[in-house]
């Protein structure tokens, strides 16, 4: 199990957010969001956001704390990155 996050630095709505990824699947990131108790309505292409106030206790669970760079390269090399269809 590879499950990445990000350093909560990304500010919206009132506060500052995280991303949590798998490297290795989209069902291997689900079933952690879920035993972490993260809403499925916070799962957004790729990721889950991750408030700040959640960060360490994710981690305590098994995240990986990664740079954001890092993140990004990481799911783009697996092939699970999702971006925002351009308008």
């Amino acid at each position: 199990m590879t499950l990445l996050l990000d350093p909560p630095t990304w500010p919206a709505r009132g506060t500052v957010w995280s991303h949590l990824v798998s490297d290795r699947s989209f069902e291997e990131l689900h079933d952690f969001a879920r035993r972490c108790g993260l809403p499925e309505s916070g799962f957004h292409r790729d990721h889950y956001d991750v408030p700040e106030a959640r960060y360490a206790e994710v981690l305590a669970a098994g995240a990986q704390p990664v740079t954001s760079r890092e993140l990004v390269a990481r799911i783009t090399a697996a092939g699970l990155r999702r971006r925002k269809p351009r308008t």
